[in-house]
């Protein structure tokens, strides 16, 4: 049985040798670490500023390149202290096909990262709607796609089904257009009605003058006249001039008496009608 003053020795030799190793490792793991970081923080900063470079695949380049180069030195310091990498290796390449397996999904949305990196369906700052969610791209990983929404929620949309679904992209474009409709009665003064609308867009600072804005007849509904009225913004100012317009609008129509007639149904009554209903109604 060893007595206290082998153990404290053993202990004490291995502190010396093997532990102040160890402790080496995690000071250089750390350092090294934070350091890398901080390189790969400045350089993303200077390349985005000089705008030479693709904000999307220097971003995503960036951050491959730095996670390679974290495994390359905790690699390193493995080695360092001790550890059989060889033994490591071989047991990392016999749990690799178990890993593989596990992870396919994960390799289909690395995959799909790739893919959208390569084809560029979008970029950072883009507005897109995709699998159902619509929002500003914030970060592209080769995993996934993290979407800030409207409401500022965060959306992380996995790049296998970024890459595979329908993707809409509202800022590919520097111009939209925006289509409004406003219903008026049948009775109503359709022509003045389509004048109004139209002094209202040919105002409007952020509507654009080519192509020139419209107002047509969009169809003849059951209970009112629909006009359409169609022009053309930058993609900044689509959301601002919509609800201007919509508002506008409504105040111009209100304000020339042309009121948004209400959903209605007439009833036609014949003679022989009344005659049954009177006579019932006598009964």
């Amino acid at each position: 049985m060893p007595t206290w003053e082998e153990i404290k020795s053993v202990i004490w030799e291995w502190t010396k040798t093997q532990g102040l190793r160890i402790a080496i490792a995690l000071i250089v793991l750390f350092v090294s670490f934070r350091v890398v970081n901080l390189i790969f923080r400045v350089i993303q900063r200077r390349s985005e500023k000089k705008g030479k470079v693709d904000k999307t695949v220097s971003r995503t380049i960036n951050y491959v390149v730095r996670i390679v180069i974290k495994i390359l030195i905790a690699a390193a310091l493995v080695a360092y202290v001790g550890v059989d990498t060889s033994g490591l290796a071989a047991l990392l390449a016999a749990g690799g096909v178990t890993i593989g397996l596990a992870v396919n999904g994960a390799l289909g949305n690395i995959a799909g990262g790739v893919l959208i990196i390569v084809t560029r369906p979008f970029r950072l700052d883009d507005y897109i709607e995709v699998a159902g969610y619509s929002g500003t791209v914030e970060d592209i990983r080769l995993v996934s796609t993290r979407l800030r929404t409207p409401d500022n929620k965060v959306v992380i949309v996995p790049n296998g089904t970024a890459s595979s679904a329908v993707v809409v992209n509202y800022s590919a474009k520097d111009t939209r257009r925006i289509d409004l409709t406003f219903p008026i009665g049948y009775s109503d003064d359709r022509p003045h009605a389509q004048k109004l609308l139209l002094e209202l867009c040919k105002k409007k600072k952020t509507v654009l003058k080519d192509p020139a804005p419209t107002v047509r007849v969009m169809t003849n509904g059951q209970s009112a006249v629909e006009l359409i009225v169609r022009v053309w913004v930058k993609s900044a100012d689509y959301w601002p001039t919509y609800f201007d317009l919509v508002e506008e609008g409504k105040t111009a129509l209100d304000a020339a008496g042309i009121k948004i007639p209400f959903q209605q149904i007439d009833v036609h009554v014949t003679e022989r009608e009344r005659v049954q209903k009177k006579n019932t109604s006598g009964k």
